[in-house]
């Protein structure tokens, strides 16, 4: 499997002080069918908000959306960190600020999922997730807290709607002080165990067409029929891609209080991936008042082409020993 540090491994005890210079290149990653499924946590369906398959079903093959959070700046709009580069805490500060082209501080945004902002944060190696939801004043400043106890290069990801405009994801780099110790991609797994929860998916990951994956939420081998809804929907999953964290979020289908959708076990989700590789998947679900995050490793390979039809789709990523 393909180690998400790339070239810039360094052995364990490592100490080191990092800040990321730039962003990331978006080379190679230009056309792909990934619709509202990638980027912002919103969607701008004329149905339901809750639901993603609506939007994902308004994807294109080949289409020039590029996948979210790979650039601090995009359409205008700018993350701003106060702090790139801070010492580990389990309650580091974080402050930042969404600027527009005249570096003033938005202060107007669309409520999206019960929040104005959603805020990602995850290490480099694709470890230590949270989802996280600041709070703004009236100047324009969010403030959070974050669990920044072990060191090492941080992604962080904004996702939001100013008013009037279209949903983006933005994403910059934070670097956290001290002994770094990278760990590797855990294995491909379609189970994963969080609190006494077992969470199995079924379904494949493609890039190209969009495709459905199912979880399954267990409690101590008893389907979990009472999930609680978070943020408006009864889970939310996110996907990040192993070489560079370009970023994917969707919501299911259906929404609670609907009058058809059931409270679990099943959570589905109709997307795609904006390439082949190797992704993280992270499926947040509330039950017992707390919400707790499911994670996976899957390897994404491109969809077949339809008979009689010319995929679009991007080639097939460098696998480098997936």
């Amino acid at each position: 499997m393909k180690n998400p540090f790339g070239s810039d491994d360094r052995s364990a005890g490592l100490v080191r002080i990092a800040g990321f210079v730039g962003v990331v290149a978006l080379a190679g990653v230009a056309a792909f069918g990934i619709g509202r499924a990638v980027g912002p946590i919103h969607n701008n369906s004329s149905h339901d908000s809750h639901s993603s398959a609506s939007t994902d079903a308004d994807m294109t093959e080949g289409s020039d959306m590029q996948p979210g959070g790979l650039a601090a700046t995009q359409d205008g709009y700018t993350l701003q960190l106060d702090d790139r580069i801070t010492a580990s805490s389990a309650e580091a500060p974080i402050r930042f600020r969404i600027v527009d082209t005249a570096g003033a501080p938005v202060t107007d945004y669309q409520t999206e999922h019960d929040k104005e902002l959603h805020l990602i944060v995850v290490r480099r190696d694709l470890s230590g997730y949270q989802h996280l939801h600041p709070v703004r004043d009236a100047a324009g400043t969010w403030t959070t807290t974050a669990d920044l106890s072990r060191a090492g290069d941080y992604k962080v990801f904004a996702d939001f709607a100013p008013t009037g405009a279209a949903g983006i994801t933005l994403g910059t780099d934070l670097a956290v002080g001290g002994d770094y110790q990278p760990v590797p991609l855990p294995a491909e797994s379609a189970t994963a165990v969080v609190d006494g929860y077992t969470v199995q998916m079924t379904g494949t990951v493609a890039a190209g067409p969009g495709s459905m994956v199912s979880f399954k939420v267990t409690q101590d081998g008893t389907p979990v029929t009472d999930l609680q809804p978070y943020l408006g929907a009864y889970g939310h999953l996110v996907a990040l891609r192993s070489t560079d964290l370009a970023y994917v979020h969707v919501h299911p289908g259906g929404a609670p209080g609907d009058g058809h959708t059931a409270p679990g076990p099943d959570v589905a989700f109709h997307m795609t991936a904006p390439s082949a590789g190797t992704y993280r998947l992270f499926l947040d679900f509330k039950h017992g008042d707390r919400v707790r995050t499911a994670e996976f490793t899957v390897n994404v390979e491109n969809a077949p082409a339809m008979p009689g039809h010319q995929s679009t789709s991007p080639a097939p990523a460098h696998h480098g020993g997936h």
